[in-house]
């Protein structure tokens, strides 16, 4: 049966950009994509790279997610609304840096302006609203996946507004066929290493690659707590294996690592990657970034202050609505040991096109140091 598929977010969100191409390579699918037009040339670059027939079923709609009606004409907005099936809402302020109003222009306003449309998509079966793990903020413990409890704190805009987003959207669970999906840390292709750009564990590697052979860098942070990395063709897979299920409307799924590896497990498998020794030591989280200015060491205090907090969070992610429709089929995050060396190599690549002169991306290639 052919179904008409809209995505926020592309081709600024990785997710978005991945999910696009796993759609359009489905004969009988056609992907609608809003666009903002300052990003309109990256999106058809981003397309144009699609083969032949997947690249005929993807469609550039200029708009603004987060303007009323989408930043669409009455006419284009009813017509999108009349068409859509599935709606996959990706668009989202992920930065932990960004500004408080650009944050919640996107991860708030925008999710206001995508349920409008849903409500008036008269053929929807599916709104597929990507939220975060991260929702949870420094909470500690267990988080399961049917709560959404605020944290005693968010570290950073992000996580507050991703929150708030996804609250408003909880609010129509039972009037509209919504599904949530919440992936922990996304990562690299488990296969191929492609990622959008180098933030959280890939400051680790950068760190290790751009420091003395036989240095020992300290773990900031007990080092026992589990840092829950999931890499995007899981996330992907997972998540579009989960929404064809009937039973996850009106649910929300942690795609997680429900064995994930602890930060020393990540720092010693980073550093045996990259040809170092392992770490040694202990520095408490939250004096990490001022007291690793220490020569040999001063990279690690570019490391965000939030991901380090994040480092020192014990937390674990319920995953038994994921398992019970994904366990049938097979699908299982893959250990983060199976693909560290993916993704030190693909670092390890682009700072080597970087250093010959040869580190510009391509117009249809994300810069990953961007």
């Amino acid at each position: 049966m052919s179904r008409t598929v809209v995505v926020t977010g592309y081709p600024t969100s990785f997710l978005a950009t991945r999910l696009v191409r796993t759609l359009a390579a489905s004969p009988g699918t056609d992907v609608i994509c809003v666009v903002h037009s300052k990003f309109e040339a990256e999106a058809a670059a981003a397309r144009d790279v699609l083969e032949g027939p997947a690249r005929a079923r993807v469609h550039l709609v200029g708009g603004d997610v987060a303007a009323m009606d989408l930043g669409l004409s009455g006419a284009e907005f009813l017509d999108l609304a009349g068409r859509a099936n599935v709606i996959h809402h990706c668009a989202a302020a992920s930065y932990p840096g960004v500004e408080r109003e650009a944050a919640v222009r996107l991860n708030v306003d925008g999710v206001r302006e995508v349920l409008e449309l849903a409500r008036e998509a008269t053929q929807l079966t599916r709104l597929v609203a990507w939220s975060t793990a991260l929702v949870s903020g420094d909470r500690r413990g267990w988080v399961r996946e049917e709560e959404l409890v605020a944290p005693p704190r968010f570290r950073n805009v992000v996580e507050e507004t991703r929150f708030h987003g996804e609250r408003i959207v909880r609010q129509e669970l039972g009037k509209l066929p919504i599904t949530i999906l919440r992936p922990s840390n996304v990562v690299g292709d488990s296969k191929t290493g492609e990622i959008d750009r180098y933030e959280g564990p890939y400051l680790l590697i950068l760190l290790m690659l751009s420091s003395p052979t036989d240095l020992r860098v300290p773990l900031p942070g007990r080092g026992e707590v589990p840092l829950n990395l999931v890499p995007i063709d899981h996330v992907v897979d997972a998540g579009l294996a989960i929404v064809d299920d009937p039973r996850s409307v009106g649910r929300t799924f942690h795609l997680v690592d429900p064995e994930p590896a602890s930060v020393r497990e990540v720092f010693t498998k980073i550093a045996a990657a990259t040809g170092r020794p392992s770490p040694r030591g202990v520095l408490p989280a939250q004096l990490a970034s001022t007291l690793l200015r220490a020569p040999g060491l001063e990279r690690l205090a570019n490391v965000p202050r939030t991901f380090l907090e994040q480092l020192a969070t014990d937390v674990a992610y319920d995953a038994r609505n994921a398992r019970e429709i994904l366990a049938p089929l097979g699908l299982r995050c893959p250990p983060f040991a199976s693909y560290v060396d993916v993704m030190v190599e693909h670092v390890k690549n682009a700072q080597d096109r970087t250093a010959s002169g040869r580190g510009a991306p391509r117009d249809d290639e994300p810069d990953p140091f961007g």
